[in-house]
Order: C-alpha cells, then structure tokens, then sequence
C-alpha cells in the first residue's frame, strides 16, 4: 500500500509541478501580449485568466469551485487506499493520479491568484482556452470511461461496498417476522 501512495504523490506532484510551471512562463511571456501562434489558424498560446469553469462558465463561483475540488481530491485519496494493488488496476490508478494533479494544479491558482491561468488555445476549432492541470483532468475523464465501459465489471467494484456483518441465520429470521 505504501508503495502505491508513493507513486501516486510522486507523479501527481510531478504533473502538478509541470502545470504550474508552465502557467508561470505562459503569464510572464504572454500576459498583456498578443497571441502567440505556433500554428497559423490552428493552435496559439494566449494567455487568459479564468474565474469561471470551461468556455467561462461559472464566473465567480470560485468558493464552490475550491470545495468541490476539496471533496474530489479526497475521493481520489479514498479511491487510491481501497485501490487493490494488482496489475490490473493500475489504469484506475493512473485516472485516480490524472485527477488529483489536475485538481489540485487548478486549486493552487482558485486559492492563490483567485484565477485560473490559462494558456493554450485552439483556434481552429474555437475550443476553450485550456492549462496542463486541464488537460489532466480531461484526460483522467475520458480514461475512467473507457475503464467503465470497456474494462471494468461489477465484481471489480466490490472493494467499494461496505462489508455487511455476519447476520446469523437466527438474527435473519427474527428480521423477516
């Protein structure tokens, strides 16, 4: 167990510290400059400060923003202490690590800056203005629906219900009447 929290905090801090890097070069090299195209027409960096969620929805919601990433992040700290440590769910373990580095790359700027620092922009298809921290978290979504889809099953599930007593066979009875 020790050792799947270990590389759950190493590579999460890695993409965390990655995020937040990049967001300090993306606002001392664009803030308060025209875009950057790397790509005529398709991909540009252009620095945007983001109080909202996606497309800025949301602007202002901060607060609500900083607690639900709060109770996110501790379902992936859950879901990493329930997580067996077999192989076969070390995908599981990547969304969970995805997730949380996203998350919490997001709320160092919600907490810090009381914005998020966005940076990359694809022009040609007119998507929102994004950062690392969200391409983590999109990233984390869309494997968590091709392990539910695809991968897991029920049975796979089980390490998250909650262990039922032994009822006697007596102790049954008497629930029945």
């Amino acid at each position: 167990m020790k050792r799947k929290f270990l590389w759950f905090f190493i590579i999460s801090g890695g993409l965390i510290l990655l995020d937040q890097i990049t967001k300090i070069i993306a606002a001392d090299t664009l803030k308060g400059k025209s875009p950057a195209e790397l790509i005529p027409g398709v991909l540009e960096l252009r620095y945007i400060e983001n109080r909202g969620a996606a497309w800025g929805m949301m602007q202002g919601a901060g607060i609500f923003f900083i607690i639900l990433t709060c109770a996110v992040m501790a379902g992936m700290i859950f879901l990493v202490a329930k997580m067996p440590t077999e192989k076969r769910f070390r995908p599981l373990l990547a969304f969970a690590i995805q997730l949380f580095a996203g998350g919490i790359g997001n709320l160092i700027d919600r907490i810090g800056l009381r914005y998020v620092r966005d940076f990359v922009y694809f022009k040609i298809i007119d998507f929102p203005v994004f950062n690392i921290a969200d391409v983590c978290v999109t990233c984390a979504v869309c494997l968590l629906v091709i392990l539910v889809i695809f991968v897991y099953r029920e049975k796979d599930y089980e390490m998250f219900k909650k262990k039922k007593k032994n009822v006697t066979q007596s102790e049954e009875s008497l629930d029945t009447e």
